[in-house]
């Protein structure tokens, strides 16, 4: 294993998000880490990582020697095999999100998880110091009691595309969903981690209605907390330019991010304590918003990864343990039980009941043909 310097990575995946982590290792901004080897399907990319070792098969990458740690960065079907070949081998691994196609296959994947294996979730967006600010917001009790949650995210737009180059993706064998489990995964991260889970939510999605895909591509769901908060998640990628906005309410104050800018709004007194007291028939608590919003220049995926290497030398606490990426999952694997069975859905999930429907999909699901394009490809467009 490592000599508690360096962390000896391995990389499974040459696709545009492995890239990237390797440009981060490359350049130094992931301290602490090299990349000693890589897996990928074609042999022709070897020649672009001199000083690296190239393998055919992730099982070849897993038992070189070569790696403490392995990085997943393939596609979503493949990350419950991979994954648990990582982790039986006693390696440490860092899986792009989602953690894989349903929560139980997430279940699977942390059961073999040993006491010394660090387990980590690409979930970069819980470094972005904007949703860092918010949740320490909330944390220092600036707003009180949460009274009601909304996301509108339908700034996510793509491509007809998008899906034509690939075979694997909006698929529900390949991917196990669309919007929800692909895009919206980290949206749907951040809202649990400055809020909470919902106690039960009702799910309204469409399937294909942009796109020429069977799985989803908008959802609206309305989410019940056990404090008796309200909350609305909305969801597409068929509107262009789209629109982000994230409104947090509580009894104290609000904190409103329209897609650049954070506000906090303090109110004096809190608006119930300012109910049950005003005899003003019209009138308001007084309130006071002001600009909170941080400097955001930040390399989240370098961050991310950074702290991976951090928690396997140093121990230092994970930004996103693999557990907490079951929350996310849930949400999306939520949304869409409630959409295929027309009810409200309880959370926890029963990860089982959603796997039966999964596979019940799944069973008539097939790759899609991929179209022999050459697209443009830009991965800071991609990111919203």
């Amino acid at each position: 294993m490592n000599d508690n310097t360096v962390v000896r990575l391995g990389i499974v995946g040459l696709g545009n998000i492995a890239r990237q982590h390797i440009n981060n290792v490359n350049s130094g901004a992931v301290p602490g880490c090299v990349l000693t080897a890589v897996c990928a399907r074609t042999t022709d990319q070897q020649r672009e990582l001199p000083g690296v070792q190239y393998f055919a098969s992730h099982q070849e990458l897993i038992t070189s020697g070569l790696c403490d740690a392995v990085l997943v960065a393939t596609p979503t079907f493949s990350h419950l095999e991979i994954g648990l070949a990582v982790l039986d081998a006693g390696l440490h691994l860092m899986m792009e999100k989602p953690i894989g196609l349903s929560t139980r296959e997430g279940e699977q994947l942390l059961a073999r998880q040993a006491t010394e294996q660090v387990f980590a979730l690409m979930l970069n967006q819980r470094a972005d110091p904007l949703f860092e600010a918010m949740r320490d917001c909330i944390a220092q009790g600036e707003l009180g009691e949460i009274t009601r949650t909304h996301w509108t995210m339908t700034h996510w737009f793509r491509p007809e595309v998008y899906f034509q180059v690939s075979e694997w993706r909006a698929t529900w064998v390949g991917e196990g969903g669309g919007l929800l489990v692909n895009q919206c995964i980290h949206n749907l991260d951040i809202f649990q981690w400055l809020t909470g889970m919902p106690s039960a939510l009702r799910g309204f999605c469409r399937f294909g209605r942009y796109h020429d895909i069977e799985v989803e591509d908008e959802v609206t769901a309305y989410l019940h907390y056990a404090n008796g908060a309200s909350g609305v998640f909305v969801g597409s990628t068929g509107e262009a330019p789209g629109v982000n906005r994230l409104d947090i309410v509580g009894d104290r104050g609000s904190l409103c991010f329209d897609g650049e800018r954070l506000l906090l709004t303090r109110n004096t007194p809190a608006t119930s304590q300012y109910s049950r007291e005003t005899r003003d028939m019209f009138g308001m608590p007084a309130f006071e918003a002001s600009d909170i919003t941080p400097e955001r220049s930040i390399n989240q995926h370098a961050r991310v990864l950074a702290n991976f290497v951090a928690a396997i030398l140093e121990g230092e606490a994970l930004i996103a343990p693999a557990a907490e990426g079951l929350n996310s999952l849930a949400l999306a694997n939520a949304m869409l039980l409630s959409t295929w069975e027309s009810r409200e859905v309880g959370l926890p999930l029963d990860s089982q009941v959603y796997q039966a429907a999964l596979q019940q999909r799944q069973r008539s699901s097939q790759l899609r043909q991929k179209a022999d394009i050459d697209a443009h490809i830009d991965m800071d467009a991609s990111y919203r």
